[in-house]
This record gives C-alpha cells, structure tokens and sequence, in this order.
C-alpha cells in the first residue's frame, strides 16, 4: 500500500496512457493492418503505457522507490 501512496502519479499516467493508446488504436489506428504497432490493441496499449509512463516519470520531482 506504501508503493501506492508514493507513486500514484506513476501509476495514474501507466493507467491514462494504455486508456489513451486503446483508444488511438480504436479511432485512428492502420486501416490497412500492415502497422507493427497501431494495428494490435495490445501493443498500443503497452505503448501508452510506457509512454504514459515515462511522461508523468519525467514530470515528477522525486523517483521511484521499490
């Protein structure tokens, strides 16, 4: 529960990111499905997530303690 409290920032921009990457793949995506990346829901998940991620990482004053 102490991991949480400490980086929910962290944990939030993961979230928003893989809701933001479903959704790009959803909406905008590779009609054409030849794409590595936009044309799987997974992989354009994990990819907003890791950016989400790294975004709201970059952001934060403190790092992350595990």
């Amino acid at each position: 529960m102490q991991f949480i409290r400490k980086n929910y920032l962290f944990i939030f921009g993961v979230l928003a990111g893989s809701i933001a990457g479903f959704l790009y793949w959803k909406y905008v995506g590779c009609s054409s499905g030849t794409c590595l990346i936009q044309s799987n829901p997974v992989l354009m998940s994990v990819y907003g997530a890791l950016s989400g991620g790294f975004l709201v990482n970059f952001f934060k004053p403190g790092k992350i303690d595990m």
